[in-house]
């Protein structure tokens, strides 16, 4: 792909050292002139601030809003009043998966869809044929993230909303710093976070008052690879690496996404419903021995036999431990199966594990 849109912070980026690579179509900053592991560490006892502009924002208004959109997710929309947010994959006719996202209900007429690099755009024009409903990508809407167990003392301290009340999963217009935004508490680390939905124009004086305020608590920007080794630590999923159309929720271990009480009809429903119960994979954390990471896609063997491959991994100095994620059959998915990992730099021994291999309670991102 090339770079076709750009986050309002480039400069800031590229004077942390920042290349710029192309990821969704934006110039984002994979990596910085720091050391990643001092990003990851900051994260967990601290917190750390992203940019994640490239995540494409989609309006969805009308008195069809909720339709169109409860017509694409694999989730029930019609409980998501105005204020909360859910996780929900979006699939093709075939029940296989073409993109995840968040929902967020605005308003009662007025949804926002924020997702990555598959086709949640064109799934929604697709059920919006017809309807009495309006779908605009907004770009200028740019978004920051702050996440760590600091996030919440210092944002609360410059936003007249009460933010130690917002619960997981909801958020609320308001001000921060003195400026208009939308924040949520949602995020891709595994930890209490929020992410900051804002104008570009204003964007900018965002990220240096964080930056600025959070200085003597130990608060520093991070980068994109820095958000990869996390949430391998969170076992969260990053679309397609972990899932692509080939995939039904189950086979990858995210059935949890299909509302059981759905009554609605949503695109790929009959299929998905239908490969229920016949999966023979799924998503496993492994934990590898020594102190090497895995290679992405690098083959899981087991009695000299192929069984699945790495998704995501790296070395985590927090944990102290070479982690990864995995795709294997689901015979070999228990806890305590021994594995070996190929990779071109050797053989690698692992030992599958329950995810999240981080914080395996999720206390930490639900934490009151």
């Amino acid at each position: 792909m090339t770079i076709k849109r750009t986050s309002i912070l480039k400069a800031r980026h590229e004077s942390l050292g920042s290349n710029l690579e192309e990821w969704n179509e934006m110039g984002m900053p994979w990596t910085y002139d720091q050391d990643v592991n001092l990003e990851h560490q900051a994260i967990r006892t601290k917190a750390c601030l992203f940019d994640l502009s490239g995540l494409k924002k989609i309006r969805v208004s009308g008195v069809d809003a909720l339709a169109v959109c409860n017509d694409i997710c694999t989730k029930n929309l019609t409980i998501i009043y105005p204020g909360k947010s859910t996780y929900v994959l979006i699939l093709n006719e075939n029940g296989g998966i073409t993109d995840d996202a968040i929902m967020f209900h605005i308003t009662p007429n007025c949804w926002m869809m924020v997702h990555g690099g598959g086709t949640g755009m064109e799934q929604l024009q697709k059920s919006a044929e017809n309807k009495d409903v309006t779908i605009e990508m907004d770009d200028d809407l740019h978004n920051l993230s702050l996440q760590g167990p600091s996030a919440v003392k210092l944002l609360d301290q410059h936003t007249p909303y009460d933010l130690k009340t917002l619960k997981y999963f909801h958020h609320a217009q308001t001000t921060l710093f003195g400026y208009h935004c939308m924040l949520s508490r949602t995020g891709y680390s595994g930890e209490r976070g929020y992410e900051i939905f804002a104008k570009a124009e204003h964007i900018v004086q965002l990220w240096d008052a964080i930056i600025e305020q959070g200085k003597s608590e130990g608060i520093i920007p991070g980068s994109l690879t820095c958000i990869d080794m996390i949430r391998v630590e969170a076992g969260l999923f990053f679309y397609p690496y972990d899932m692509n159309e080939n995939d039904t929720p189950w086979s990858i271990g995210l059935g949890f996404c299909v509302s059981k009480n759905k009554q609605t009809n949503y695109r790929g429903k009959a299929a998905c419903l239908a490969a229920k119960g016949k999966e023979t994979t799924t998503t496993v954390g492994v934990i590898v021995d020594g102190d090497v990471a895995a290679e992405f896609e690098a083959d899981v063997i087991v009695d000299k036999n192929r069984v699945g491959h790495v998704t995501g991994a790296c070395y985590s100095t927090v944990m102290k431990a070479s982690i990864c994620m995995a795709r294997i059959d689901m015979k070999y998915s228990k806890s305590g199966q021994i594995i070996s990992i190929q990779s071109e730099g050797g053989n690698l021994t692992g030992t599958v594990s329950t995810m999240p291999l981080f914080d395996p309670e999720k206390g930490n991102r639900s934490a009151d």
